[in-house]
């Protein structure tokens, strides 16, 4: 474990730059940076939907995913660094399919809504999709993992799911898109 932050200022950024948890100081506008900056905004934004109403299954198995996606950031903040395992994602996948076999197939594309908690999964879901495209683009020209980005792929598709069923649960139903709305 690193040291622990005592001092919230230390100066060292002031000139555009950061600390990667390896030493290493590189650009604060750095693929790398960016990449574990919006892993770290996915867990702020399931900490948001976790500030509502929801079943306590659903914040269970939110609260394992926001540890797990501080891993994730450290893995992302420390070249060669490992945290995120095959068997996590095989977890978020158990998920999914438990969660995903109650709801009645998609005919239709969902907007984004159905009550607050599902709207902000599908906040959630959107910053975690920005992450995935970020952490493939950090890999396209440094290591990464594929473990992250297959991570980070499974956790937008389980948030989805999750929006349906919390949509669901509230009462809202979920919102579909009229694609014939203008004939």
């Amino acid at each position: 474990m690193g040291n622990r932050l005592s001092k919230i200022y230390t100066r060292t950024g002031d000139d555009g730059s950061t600390g990667l948890g390896d030493g290493t100081r590189v650009g604060k506008d750095a693929l790398r940076v960016t990449a574990y900056g919006t892993v770290d905004e996915a867990n702020s934004t399931i900490g948001l939907l976790l500030a509502t109403e929801v079943p306590d299954d659903i914040r269970a198995l939110l609260t394992t995913v926001q540890h797990q996606l501080f891993d994730l950031g450290g893995e992302l903040c420390i070249p060669g660094h490992a945290a995120i395992e095959d068997a996590d994602i095989e977890r978020l996948e158990q998920q999914l399919d438990r969660y995903n076999d109650d709801l009645p197939p998609l005919k239709d594309f969902i907007l984004p809504g159905g009550g607050e908690a599902a709207a902000r999964c599908h906040i959630a879901r959107t910053v975690v999709r920005r992450a995935e495209r970020e952490s493939v683009a950090l890999s396209r020209v440094e290591d990464v993992r594929p473990q992250a980005v297959r991570y980070l792929n499974r956790l937008s598709d389980l948030l989805f799911v999750l929006a349906r069923v919390l949509a669901r649960a509230s009462g809202h139903g979920e919102v579909l898109w009229h694609h014939q709305r203008r004939r």
